[in-house]
């Protein structure tokens, strides 16, 4: 791998800015990809990734621990399809609990509640207001290591201690790759005719064993958590295949009625209009590699596959102190919606996966692949598309 200086980092940053001014030096409707852009250009570093004719494209921030901000399929006039949370970035300060930036793909760490926690001190009630993010995953900078045209790996070392008061040393390397149309292809095994606009892109990311003691049940586990941050409507259902008899974990956040939740065979529909907190969950036994989410009005198909493999260890997330801490979940969705005291984080919706939790010696590492597609075109390719890879019929995209 070749290691960028501190001087050739400069240099890339500042034909980067060069470049998307004399690229963008005109005003964008906001909602396309080219608004977007020269907004984070304003106040962040940015990484772009380009192919397809520059028809695909995405933005990479940096300081946002390498975050995939948003993506495009129809370059800088195209829909921008990642939600960002343009008053927080603007504003240039950081929140206290949790710096809700936005992002259609972004590095996490787990487990967020319970014995072996990383976002509760040691013998802190779990209650928001003894919540906090890691820093090193909510505000510190992963550092730009490479890039082609088509990717950006970044690297960060951190040390996190969990609730029980274990201390890891990690090193966290993460690779974002822009994917061409060939590679879509194979890997959904799918045909893409002229009607349809796409963009595809995965994130490699890998965490790494630095200290001199292997990481432990009894002491607590970390895996690898990835979340895409999307822009909800009243038009937008989240779809999430499953396999065998369905163990659904809806306990996060309350009671999910009828007309927001349908459980259909081999499919959960799950409204994602940013309206109403809540959150789902499928553990490993039920979960399969894909999820994904469909917006009527703008006919938008959005496909999540993920790296999944034979291992039941998983880290559980609900904020309590568990029976069993490694019954958790493989991959979630969530719709935001408003708090307690009427605030609200976005709106936004999310589409999530994790890896499994690992005994790692030092110098071991676990590794997990995230990778969004979105396409976008007329009905009847996109319900092609659906049927194929989530195994559903768009038409049957309803609620009681």
């Amino acid at each position: 791998m070749k290691f960028l200086d501190v001087n050739q980092k400069k240099i890339l940053y500042a034909i980067t800015s060069i470049l998307l001014f004399s690229a963008c030096n005109k005003s964008y409707d906001k909602g396309t990809f080219g608004y977007d852009l020269l907004f984070l250009n304003k106040h962040l570093q940015t990484v772009v990734l380009k192919n397809n004719k520059d028809k695909s494209q995405v933005i990479i921030v940096p300081e946002y621990q390498g975050r995939v901000m948003t993506s495009t399929s129809d370059a800088l006039t195209g829909k921008s399809y990642g939600w960002i949370n343009y008053d927080l970035i603007s504003s240039g300060k950081f929140e206290e609990h949790v710096n809700i930036f936005g992002g259609e793909d972004r590095f996490w760490l787990g487990p967020e509640g319970g014995q072996y926690s990383i976002y509760f001190k040691q013998g802190a009630n779990f209650t928001f207001d003894n919540w906090y993010t890691p820093k090193p995953i909510d505000t510190e900078s992963f550092t730009l290591v490479e890039k082609t045209d088509t990717s950006a790996v970044f690297s960060k070392d951190m040390q996190l201690t969990n609730y029980h008061g274990y201390k890891f040393d990690i090193h966290v390397s993460r690779k974002v790759l822009l994917l061409d149309e060939e590679t879509i292809s194979k890997d959904l095994k799918i045909d893409l005719n002229s009607t349809v606009s796409f963009v595809g892109f995965q994130s490699e990311n890998v965490i790494k064993n630095k200290g001199e003691l292997t990481w432990a049940k009894e002491t607590g586990l970390l895996s690898i958590w990835m979340l895409g941050m999307l822009i909800p409507s009243d038009n937008t259902t989240m779809i999430v295949p499953y396999k065998d008899s369905l163990m659904l974990n809806t306990s996060y956040f309350g009671e999910i009625g009828a007309d927001r939740l349908n459980i259909t065979p081999g499919a959960i529909l799950f409204k994602a209009d940013g309206k109403y907190r809540s959150k789902i969950g499928v553990p490993p036994q039920n979960a399969l590699s894909v999820l994904g989410s469909y917006d009527s009005e703008n006919n938008i198909l959005t496909v999540i596959k993920y790296s999944i493999v034979d291992d039941t260890s998983y880290v559980n997330s609900l904020w309590k102190y568990q029976d069993d801490p490694y019954k958790g979940d493989a991959v979630n969705a969530y719709n935001d919606g408003p708090l307690e005291n009427g605030e609200q984080l976005g709106p936004f919706y999310e589409l999530e996966s994790s890896s499994p939790a690992k005994e790692l010696a030092p110098d071991a590492s676990i590794k997990h692949i995230h990778r969004t597609y979105h396409f976008e075109g007329d009905y009847q390719s996109l319900n092609k598309i659906a049927k194929e890879v989530l195994k559903i019929d768009l038409d049957k995209l309803n609620f009681e």
